[in-house]
């Protein structure tokens, strides 16, 4: 699905989806998840989210399940196991906007990615009607206007050939070499009469670039 050739499946146009969310995951006992399973016995039509199996002739195969997660305008991201879901990550390959539901979530690069320019945060303990509501008020051309943003800035989350200029891997070390400036006695730090921080090129730390124009 990361790949600029043949995908597993392609996006949909937004007219052509079925659905206006999804959840596709365990319940997991968590409270979020199981809201969202609940959610979508009471909205059927509008909410996807369907009992997953992992083994045995039931099982989503790789298409499959992305054929599912490509058919609703917000894919819905609910906490798991850890601070971070994998979920919010497909999400932006198969072109629906992720909608955070974990508070304590943990985003890389945070000072190169504008996370609210393309996805919504939302309050875990707000799961309910009121979410599909809000989402269904959200106008087709503000969801393409996110898509668009987010195909922008998606490479930083894929590992590529040192030759491609965007990547994981340029995102880090610009997160590292941002590190490094902030490190007042670094080699490559220099600071003047008046409280300025510089590179050797004499640019100020504040006026320094993401290694992609930001969305």
């Amino acid at each position: 699905m990361t790949t600029n050739k043949a995908r597993v499946v392609k996006p949909l146009p937004l007219s052509k989806r079925k659905y206006l969310a999804n959840y596709l995951g365990r319940a997991q006992g968590k409270a979020g998840r199981l809201k969202l399973i609940e959610l979508s016995k009471q909205f059927p039509d509008k909410l996807e989210s369907p009992e997953l199996k992992f083994s045995g002739p039931e099982k989503l195969g790789r298409a499959e399940y992305f054929e599912h997660l490509r058919n609703a305008k917000f894919c819905l991201a609910p906490r798991g196991e850890s601070s971070w879901t994998l979920r919010f990550y497909e999400s932006f390959f198969v072109e629906c906007v992720p909608v955070i539901l974990s508070d304590q979530i943990e985003l890389p690069f945070q000072n190169v990615i504008d996370y609210s320019q393309i996805s919504i945060k939302w309050p875990s303990n707000r799961i309910g009607p009121e979410l599909l509501e809000y989402l269904e008020s959200i106008p087709d051309e503000d969801i393409e206007n996110m898509l668009s943003r987010s195909r922008k800035v998606r490479c930083l989350w894929v590992y590529a050939p040192d030759s491609s200029p965007c990547s994981a891997m340029e995102a880090i070390l610009w997160e590292l070499q941002r590190k490094v400036r902030q490190f007042h006695h670094s080699t490559e730090t220099f600071w003047l009469h008046n409280g300025t921080f510089t590179n050797r090129d004499l640019v100020k730390f504040s006026d320094w670039k993401s290694p992609l124009p930001l969305p």
